[in-house]
């Protein structure tokens, strides 16, 4: 006999209600980066952190954004966010590095352009 175990109580499954599928007027459209530019994202991200400069990393996905926000450590703010933003598709481009500060590092309508930012900093972490 365990202690502290009741052998007449019956562990009941937990249920967790689904959220309705399918488009309804009440739901939200939600930006997303697919799985090509996550897969380009993370390829990135584990160089990084074989060099040694990231070690942890955030996805939200908003109404009107994506965002990858990329941290040294959890505790501090993140060193740059990589954000996809469909409504500026026609503009500058849907794909944007943004710093810490706020600066816009690099802008464009192609995700493996912009995050080629990254490759001059890899350079760097690696010399």
């Amino acid at each position: 006999m365990v202690p502290g175990y009741d052998s007449g109580m019956v562990d009941e499954p937990i249920s967790f209600p689904r959220a309705p599928m399918g488009p309804s007027a009440d739901t939200i459209p939600v930006t997303r980066f697919d799985r090509l530019e996550l897969g380009q994202i993370l390829n990135v991200y584990g160089r990084m952190v074989a060099a040694g400069e990231w070690r942890d990393y955030a996805v939200d996905f908003l109404e009107d954004c994506a965002v990858f926000s990329i941290f040294r450590r959890s505790s501090e703010m993140p060193l740059f966010r990589v954000e996809k933003r469909p409504r500026l598709r026609t503009r500058q481009g849907q794909y944007a590095v943004i710093a810490t500060g706020g600066l816009v590092m690099k802008r464009g309508h192609e995700l493996a352009q912009v995050l080629r930012i990254f490759d001059k900093k890899l350079l760097k972490a690696l010399g």
